[in-house]
């Protein structure tokens, strides 16, 4: 990557280009539900939205790294290539830089800003209901009973994890809605899935 300054518009552009063409609509989604849970509470709309955009870029091929957690290789790269390139006071920075590392639903470790709260919440809400479903069954295999069980999974570990009473309300919602159609799933598969 060049060392010519970059401002949001180039994340954006750079994010298509290299997100394998899901990371935008998932960052914004992420947005959205940030937007919605937040509601009411402070937080830095320029970090979020940083943090948002940047916060899966460890999972792309042109950045990921064997054996380097995605959360982390995401909060490396920003750290290393593009935070450094734009004009942001190191605060600022150092926001985006937990909200990214935190994000991930396996990590527990407590949050330190409400950004990582926000976006650790919305992106756990985003594996849950038909978005989350439709997310599991498009990442593969072609093997329904696979992709049954890892929804499944993460369904159970996400569960009860959301502290933000809108995100709880939300996530209810989207687990009813899962439950009928992991029910009707399991009905055509002849209840052998």
């Amino acid at each position: 990557m060049g060392t010519q300054k970059l401002c949001f518009e180039d994340i954006l552009e750079l994010t298509q280009q290299v997100g394998e063409g899901w990371a935008v609509a998932h960052a914004r989604r992420l947005l959205v539900l940030v937007w919605e849970i937040g509601a009411g509470l402070e937080y830095d709309p320029i970090a979020l939205k940083l943090a948002a955009y940047l916060h899966d870029w460890g999972a792309f091929p042109v950045y990921a790294r064997r054996w380097v957690g995605h959360a982390l290789r995401s909060r490396q790269v920003a750290e290393a290539d593009i935070l450094p390139r734009m004009d942001l006071p190191q605060p600022v920075k150092q926001v985006v830089l937990d909200a990214i590392e935190l994000h991930d639903y396996r990590d527990l470790r407590p949050t330190q800003s409400n950004e990582a709260w926000l976006l650790r919440e919305a992106d756990m809400l985003e594996f849950l209901g038909m978005i989350g479903m439709a997310r599991e069954f498009a990442r593969g295999p072609k093997d329904v009973e696979a992709c049954f069980r890892r929804i499944l999974e993460r369904r159970a570990t996400i569960q009860g994890r959301f502290r933000l009473p809108r995100a709880c309300e939300i996530a209810q919602v989207r687990l009813d809605r899962m439950e009928q159609c992991l029910h009707w799933l399991e009905e055509e598969g002849f209840g052998i899935l």
